[in-house]
């Protein structure tokens, strides 16, 4: 913490506190891409001036009160109860306030809960610490993981590559959605509560496990739209970002259509029987997807927290029994049951094979499927 304060100290004496400088440390809200989004903004600012208006009000009859009414000009204290007039004003005033402040605040609301005539469903689900998108009327579906390098983010001495302009805030695979079109959510979680936030289209919706809750938005034009997961959801809850694409609709059905081709090439096939290198190499890659964040890129783990895989009994041990743990999950291991069996198969077989594990054994995707169903 006091190293990235330096550093944060540091980069506003060298801006000079220009206009340039300060642009990074705006705290207004994000300029509003969607109808609805210019409307919760409206409401946020008629809020403000209203809050305003009664503290200079309140606060300048209670100066103007204390001074006029000293005791050191004469005047003495009133000796009196009850006033029914007073009394009613002061009540009938804040409650025709609050009913100009509820009035358009709820129409707003209920706009936000509006999620009928959708041109575009997609289901979004939560996971210690990714998201998952998938576009149910196309079949097409994907995960979206942070895309800054491990070495990057934990580089405490700067002697990494220097961090980009949306450091912590790019992914590998971003939401596309095209412009235009009213897209429908459909949010749910995996493990723990999430929260799927972009605040350009004034969308914050929690992702509860066990239940399916929905909201929607409509952007105007093409562009790169980013948010967070502002729900505490564990260890790396800071590095679950979100990144929207919005594209034309030319180029979103051009985008779709090769997303279906790609997954009718990758579509698992679990009667395939991979070889040792194959399935190392694609585990590999699953590992680094999934699992690098606890257990660590050399398999240590966390001590205290992660369990360490190398050397660990479980992936030295009867491959059913680690099978069993990838499935299942345990403590705060989450299920991995959302993984391909090819995708399970392969990064069982690379923790088995790895570090200073020497199992040498590999499963296959079909006994995955097979024990699916048990």
């Amino acid at each position: 913490m006091v190293y990235k304060l330096k550093h944060a100290m540091a980069g506003l004496i060298a801006a000079g506190w220009t206009g340039t400088g300060m642009a990074a440390y705006r705290t207004d809200m994000q300029e509003p891409q969607t109808e609805l989004a210019r409307r919760v903004l409206g409401i946020h600012e008629m809020m403000l001036y209203i809050c305003i208006v009664i503290f200079i009000a309140v606060f300048a009859v209670m100066f103007y009160s204390i001074y006029k009414h000293r005791k050191a000009a004469g005047h003495k204290a009133a000796n009196f109860h009850e006033n029914a007039t007073v009394e009613i004003v002061w009540t009938v005033i804040p409650v025709l306030i609050l009913i100009g402040m509820a009035w358009p605040a709820t129409r707003v609301v209920l706009a936000q809960k509006d999620t009928r005539s959708e041109d575009l469903t997609i289901k979004i689900t939560g996971y210690q610490w990714k998201w998952g998108y998938d576009y149910l009327q196309d079949g097409v579906s994907f995960y979206s993981s942070l895309a800054t390098p491990r070495k990057q983010i934990e580089d405490f001495h700067g002697n990494a590559a220097s961090k980009g302009e949306h450091y912590l805030l790019e992914v590998d695979n971003p939401l596309v959605v095209p412009a235009g079109k009213k897209v429908r959510l459909l949010l749910t979680a995996n493990d723990v509560i999430h929260s799927w936030w972009v605040p350009a289209f004034a969308v914050k919706q929690d992702a509860i496990p066990g239940f399916v809750r929905d909201t929607w938005f409509k952007a105007e034009k093409p562009g790169i739209y980013r948010g967070q997961c502002t729900e505490l959801c564990g260890k790396d809850h800071g590095f679950m970002p979100i990144v929207v694409e919005v594209k034309s609709q030319a180029e979103y059905a051009a985008w779709m259509d090769e997303q279906k081709k790609k997954a009718a090439a990758n579509r698992d096939d679990p009667n395939k029987q991979w070889s040792l290198p194959e399935l190392l190499a694609k585990g590999e890659q699953v590992y680094k997807a999934n699992c690098i964040a606890c257990h660590q890129e050399n398999g240590k783990g966390i001590p205290g927290t992660f369990p360490a895989l190398d050397g660990s009994k479980i992936a030295q041990g009867p491959v059913a029994d680690h099978l069993h743990l990838v499935l299942n999950g345990k403590n705060a291991m989450p299920k991995w049951a959302q993984l391909s069996d090819s995708e399970l198969a392969a990064v069982i077989t690379y923790e088995r094979n790895s570090w200073g594990n020497k199992a040498g054994d590999l499963l296959q995707p079909a006994a995955v499927k097979a024990a699916r169903g048990k």
